[in-house]
C-alpha cells in the first residue's frame, strides 16, 4: 500500500504488515525486593503480581489478589548496555532506513525513567538511551559513505500544559515573538516556534543534549530529590540523500525519545504549593495519555482524543500510526509501591494492544528530477537522430512546432477537406497531434461560419421559449399558410424564414408554397 504526492511532497511506502507496539518493563534495583509478591516468567517476558489477603476485611473478601502481565521483556538488574540493546537499537537502526521511531519511558516518580533515558554523567557506562542513540546514528552515518546524511535535533518540554524550547537559551537562537503552538499538516505534527538545530558531528549533538538537560525543571519531594516536573521530548531528525546524482529519491525520518514526568500519589509524595500544582498537571496529562492509548487499542473506535492535552497532541503521529514504537515502563520492586507498580503494568499491557503500520518516509528532490529529465531528453533525442539516420530520414525535427509550421499544417488540412490535396505528409508524432488539433480548429471555424450565415438570414427562436413559439404560430394561423413554423435543427434553436422573404409574403413558407391543401399543417 502506498500513498504518493507529486513534487517535493512526501509519500509513504507501507511495509504491508501491521505490528503491535513493543512494551518492556525495567525493575529498579532495590535491597528490599518483594520476592513473595513479584515473580517473573521463565522466558523473562511475563510478570506475576500477588497480593496477600487483607485479613482486616474479613473472611469473605472478593478483592483481586493475583495479576499476570505478558510483555516483550522484563529487565531486572539490567545494565544500561542491555537495556539499549533490547529496547532501542533496532528502532534507531531502522530510522536510518526511513522509518519513524518513538521510544517512551513511563512509570512512577523515582522509578528510574530519566536515568534510563539520559543516564548519569559520572560514569560513561551509565549513559542512557538518548546519548547512545545519538552515538549509534553518527556511527551508522560513517558506515554509509554512499549517502549524504544530515542530522538535526530539537528538545521540547511540556510543563504545566505550556510548551518550552529547552534549547532556546543558545546564543544564536532568537527570542520567540509568538507562543509555541502545535500544528498539524499533511506531513505530520510539529511544534511551531520550536528551534531545530543542525549537528554535523556527535560532539555537537551531545552539547545540545547537555544544554537542554540543564534547562529542565526539577523539584525535590519524598519520592525523588531530583524529580522531573515536566514531560520532555528529544527528537532526532534524519535526512538521507544518495550521492548518486541520478537518484532523485531521498528519505526522511525522526526518532522521538520521550521522558515522561512520573505519575505519583499526592499523599505519598508530600507535594504542596508549586510542586502540588505541577503534580496535578502531570497526573492529568498522564491520565489523558492513558485514555488515548485505550482508544488506540480499541479497533472499533473511530475518534482518538489526542487534543485533550499538549502531551497527546504533540505525540499524535508518534503513538501508533506509521512508526516503530517501544514503551519502557519503569517500576519499583518493593511491596510498599505495589499499587503504583500495578497501575504502570496495566498501562504497559494496554499499550501492547496498539498496532502500528511502519512506513518508509520518501520524498523526491525536485531539482534533481529536473536535471535527470533534461539528461534523459537529450539522450532520447540522440537515439532518435541515430534511428532517423539509419532510416535515411535526415530532415526530421522533434522540436516544438513554430507558428509557421502550424499555419502550414492548417493549410494542408483545409485543402484536404476541400479535395485539392490527396494526403497530408506525416513525419513525426508532434505533427500527427497538430494535424488532429487543426482538424478541430477548422471544424469549429466552419460551425461558427454556418451559424453566423443563418443568423443573418433567419430569426432564431429558442425551442424552450414557448411564448415566442406561440406568437409565431398565431402569425401563420391564416388559411393557406403554415400553421406551425418550419424547423431547422442542428444549431440549438428554431430558425424561421425572414418575414421580408417574398415567398413568405405571398402566403406561406417554402414548404407551404409547394404543398397541397392537405399539407399546410406540417
Amino acid at each position: 500500500m502506498m500513498r504518493r504526492k507529486n513534487g517535493n511532497k512526501r509519500y509513504f511506502t507501507r511495509m504491508g504488515t501491521r505490528k503491535k507496539v513493543h512494551a518492556f518493563v525495567r525493575v529498579k534495583p532495590t535491597d528490599d525486593f518483594a520476592h513473595e509478591m513479584i515473580k517473573y516468567g521463565d522466558d523473562n517476558k511475563s510478570i506475576d503480581i500477588h497480593l496477600k489477603k487483607d485479613l482486616q476485611r474479613g473472611v469473605v473478601n472478593n478483592k483481586q489478589t493475583d495479576w499476570s502481565f505478558k510483555l516483550d521483556g522484563v529487565l531486572h538488574n539490567a545494565s544500561q548496555d542491555l537495556v539499549y540493546e533490547t529496547v532501542a537499537k533496532d528502532v534507531v537502526a531502522q530510522a536510518l532506513n526511513g522509518y519513524n521511531g518513538t521510544i517512551m519511558c513511563y512509570g512512577q516518580t523515582g522509578a528510574g525513567k530519566t536515568y534510563t533515558m539520559t543516564g548519569a554523567t559520572e560514569n560513561y557506562k551509565h549513559r542512557g538511551i538518548l546519548p547512545r542513540a545519538l552515538q549509534q546514528v553518527f556511527r551508522m552515518i560513517a558506515e554509509r559513505p554512499t549517502h549524504a546524511i544530515t542530522v538535526r535535533v530539537s528538545y521540547l518540554e511540556i510543563y504545566n500544559e505550556s510548551l518550552f524550547d529547552l534549547l532556546s537559551t543558545l546564543p544564536y537562537v532568537g527570542p520567540s515573538v509568538t507562543p509555541m503552538t502545535i500544528v498539524e499538516n499533511p506531513q505530520g505534527v510539529f511544534v511551531k516556534g520550536l528551534s531545530v538545530h543542525l549537528t554535523s558531528q556527535e560532539e555537537d549533538a551531545f552539547s545540545l543534549l547537555f544544554e537542554g538537560e540543564t534547562n529542565r525543571i526539577i523539584a525535590s519531594h519524598t519520592m525523588n530529590k531530583n524529580s522531573s516536573r515536566s514531560h520532555c521530548i528529544f527528537t532526532i531528525y534524519v535526512e538521507a540523500h544518495s550521492r548518486t546524482l541520478s537518484d532523485e529519491k531521498y528519505i526522511t525520518s525522526k526518532i522521538n525519545l520521550v521522558d515522561l514526568a512520573g505519575s505519583e500519589r499526592l499523599g505519598k509524595s508530600g507535594s504542596e504549593g508549586r510542586v502540588l500544582k505541577e503534580a496535578t498537571y502531570i497526573n492529568k496529562s498522564l491520565s489523558f495519555l492513558e485514555q488515548a492509548i485505550i482508544a488506540l487499542g480499541d479497533q472499533k473506535r473511530d475518534h482518538i482524543p489526542f487534543r485533550q492535552c499538549k502531551l497527546t497532541h504533540a505525540l499524535k503521529d508518534s503513538l501508533g500510526g506509521n512508526c516503530n514504537m517501544v514503551l519502557l515502563t519503569n517500576i519499583y520492586g518493593e511491596a510498599a509501591q505495589l499499587e503504583e507498580t500495578l497501575s504502570s503494568l496495566r498501562f504497559a499491557s494496554r499499550m501492547k494492544l496498539v498496532t502500528t503500520e511502519p512506513a518508509i518516509n520518501e520524498k523526491y528532490d525536485a531539482e534533481r528530477m529536473v536535471k535527470n529529465l533534461e539528461k534523459e531528453l537529450v539522450l532520447l533525442k540522440q537515439e532518435l537522430a541515430i534511428h532517423d539516420s539509419l532510416a535515411n530520414r535526415t530532415l526530421v525535427n522533434y522540436d516544438p512546432m513554430d507558428e509557421i509550421q502550424i499555419a502550414e499544417i492548417n493549410s494542408q488540412v483545409r485543402r484536404y477537406l476541400e479535395g485539392t490535396l490527396d494526403e497530408i505528409d506525416i513525419i513525426n508524432l508532434r505533427q500527427i497531434q497538430e494535424v488532429f488539433n487543426q482538424f478541430r480548429v477548422v471544424l469549429s471555424q466552419q460551425e461558427q461560419e454556418v451559424e453566423a450565415t443563418l443568423r443573418r438570414k433567419y430569426t432564431l427562436i429558442d425551442k424552450n421559449d414557448f411564448a415566442a413559439i406561440s406568437a409565431v404560430q398565431k402569425l401563420f394561423s391564416k388559411k393557406g399558410r403554415c400553421r406551425q413554423p418550419c424547423e431547422w435543427q442542428g444549431f440549438g434553436g428554431l430558425y424561421l424564414q425572414d418575414p421580408a422573404d417574398p415567398i413568405l409574403q405571398g402566403g406561406g413558407c417554402q414548404r407551404a408554397a409547394s404543398a397541397g391543401p392537405g399539407d399546410l399543417q406540417h
